[in-house]
């Protein structure tokens, strides 16, 4: 993961051709809300926490029970597509004045694919943000035995506040806070399990399989790369990014906040990958302690971090399971508004404004959390990925419009077309279709989108971007 990115990331740049001299967004459009230069040190916080919340955590536990194969693909996901994908959509973003990725997209893939982008991003944005309004308070009540009624406000308010307030007035102040948290909950772990050499189920030949309890019905490909998202690539980063290209003061700082925070989300879900794996003694002893708890990874965060850290780590575990989400909650509905604010070219300077795009978002999602959308809810993780998948087309049309090595795009493209084409053919909330067919379908649908892409690619109107 460190080399990848001493190494790779600056490839990648090279790629996309840095210009260190450049005024920046926060400069020349500063407006003290959403436009305001901010430290690297915190912008890197900030990303942190935008793209991880409890995805490097729980989606890892759920795909450490594949066994010692998601090392693989949290190493080189976050490395060759995650990292990629979120360094080169935000900085796309970053030369776009900071705009939000449904306004690139409909630069580089026309307007029908702007808005059917920006219906499905909303969408994907108040889904996270309901979902991030209903768990933590339910934690929350388990945890104090005050009423869900209670914390459900308590959050949702807090999600008003700090969508509407200025970017450096809250989140710019405790983000940095709770991403200290995220990395010491994760430093605490590979401690402990140094220091006492607890022993990690290791990748080798022997176990190079699919571990799932339900294997019969749950494949490696396309299953785990959905399951193990914002641990190696996820669409929902590309939502996130254009709020710290609004606050970025020099290009150079691309690279450590955009792939430098998704290196950081991947080494977290590294870490409680293995975790996961060690701290029963084994994969199949974590598949049926997981199943025996109804598939619940906040059990086990809590467990494993009070187990091996004490008070401290019970502290960590309840920042960990409520912090986290609500940090993911309050910027999906900021990302929310600014895409909104995007699309109708909404000043968002006066408060009212603000406030009139806000307000409609929060009713919306108010009567979303009233709604039993579990079923809903599963084809969360398909859109995320097939988002992803826009982002990479968009990137890589963008480079190779440039006469630009488009392959370090088009590649994870190709790829992750494949995975969410085969899944959706594949999984019992889509087709239902056969293994082989599904996947067979899925790479001709991928082979399909390339042809397409090296034949029809055509240089944009407006070169000097």
């Amino acid at each position: 993961m460190i080399t990848g990115y001493l190494f790779y990331s600056k490839f990648c740049a090279r790629v996309f051709g840095v210009e260190p001299s450049a005024k920046m967004p926060s400069e020349r459009l500063l407006d003290g809300v959403d436009y305001v230069p901010l430290p690297g040190w915190k912008l890197f916080m900030i990303q942190l926490l935008n793209i991880a919340g409890l995805g490097p955590i729980f989606g890892a536990i759920m795909g450490a029970l594949f066994g010692p194969v998601v090392f693989i693909w949290i190493v080189l996901g976050s490395i060759f597509i995650g990292g990629a994908h979120d360094y080169i959509s935000g900085m796309l973003s970053l030369r776009h004045d900071g705009r939000s990725i449904t306004e690139v997209i409909g630069f580089y893939l026309g307007d029908k694919i702007k808005t059917m982008s920006m219906i499905f991003i909303l969408i994907l944005s108040i889904l996270v943000g309901v979902v991030f309004v209903k768990g933590p308070a339910a934690l929350l009540t388990n945890m104090t035995g005050i009423e869900n009624i209670f914390w459900f406000y308590m959050i949702f308010t807090y999600y008003v506040i700090a969508t509407v307030f200025p970017i450096d007035k809250i989140i710019g102040k405790i983000y940095p806070l709770f991403a200290v948290a995220l990395l010491l909950m994760a430093s605490g772990l590979v401690f402990h399990i140094v220091w006492s050499a607890v022993p990690v189920p290791e990748l080798s030949a022997s176990n190079l399989h699919n571990m799932h309890a339900h294997n019969s019905a749950v494949f490696i490909f396309p299953m785990l790369f959905i399951t193990v998202a914002c641990g190696a690539i996820s669409g929902f980063h590309a939502t996130q990014s254009p709020m710290m290209a609004r606050c970025i003061t020099s290009e150079t700082q691309g690279r450590p906040v955009f792939y430098g925070a998704m290196t950081a989300e991947g080494a977290i879900a590294l870490v409680w990958a293995a975790a996961a794996m060690a701290f029963f003694g084994g994969v199949p002893q974590l598949n049926a302690e997981m199943i025996a708890h109804k598939m619940d990874p906040a059990w086990l965060v809590n467990l494993i971090c009070v187990s091996w850290l004490g008070k401290a780590g019970g502290v960590l575990a309840v920042l960990g399971v409520v912090a986290c989400p609500i940090t993911t909650g309050d910027t999906a509905f900021r990302s929310a508004r600014l895409i909104l604010a995007d699309y109708f070219k909404f000043d968002q300077r006066p408060v009212k404004n603000r406030l009139m795009i806000s307000i409609p978002i929060f009713i919306i999602a108010f009567f979303v959390t009233k709604i039993n959308f579990d079923i809903i809810w599963r084809y969360f993780a398909w859109c995320n990925q097939a988002l992803s998948v826009i982002v990479l087309w968009t990137c890589a049309i963008y480079l190779a419009g440039r006469g630009r090595f488009h392959w370090i795009m088009s590649v994870p493209a190709v790829f992750m077309t494949a995975v969410c084409s085969t899944y959706i053919l594949i999984a019992p909330e889509g087709f239902k279709l056969p293994p082989n067919y599904s996947i067979a379908a899925g790479i001709l649908t991928a082979a399909v989108f390339l042809i397409l892409f090296l034949t029809r690619v055509k240089r944009p109107a407006v070169s000097s971007i």
